[in-house]
């Protein structure tokens, strides 16, 4: 696989622009971790392999366990996960998939158990740009970093 092209390149000024959202959304006051998983999990959905790479690295040197890193595919069945974490990969799952899910009313009435008004918002920004990402990555087929064997280890 070759990328296609570079969008900060391409585009600076725009990419400025989605790095500075992406940096305010980090910034919102949201749990680090729990925007971690979130970008994990809408980057599995999506099938994002940059960005898969970039955030299980990151959650990782944030101090995120490995068995919660790998069980993230299977959170529903996983008694790893706090209820405020599950209210918030329900919701990043019912929004990567909108098309299929439609938002349901079950989703959201779980997240506005555990997220006040503003930390819904912020949520919300916080799936919408890591969707964003991965169109970005997986359109223009960026390509993660490859690990030699001995950091794999």
């Amino acid at each position: 696989m070759h990328p296609r092209l570079n969008p900060f390149q391409a585009a600076p000024e725009l990419m400025k622009a989605m790095i500075s959202l992406s940096e305010k959304v980090e910034g919102s006051g949201l749990e680090k971790s729990l925007l971690e998983l979130v970008k994990i999990r809408s980057s599995q959905l999506n099938g994002c392999a940059f960005c898969i790479h970039m955030h299980t690295r990151d959650a990782r040197a944030h101090g995120e366990s490995e068995e919660r890193i790998y069980l993230l595919d299977a959170w529903r069945e996983s008694p790893l996960y706090t209820d405020r974490e599950r209210a918030a990969l329900g919701w990043t799952e019912a929004l990567t998939l909108v098309s299929q899910t439609h938002a349901p009313d079950a989703d959201y009435e779980a997240v506005k158990a555990h997220f006040s008004e503003e930390e819904r918002v912020k949520l919300t920004l916080a799936i919408s740009t890591i969707n964003a990402w991965n169109r970005i990555a997986i359109g223009f087929r960026s390509i993660h970093p490859v690990a030699s064997r001995s950091d794999a280890a």
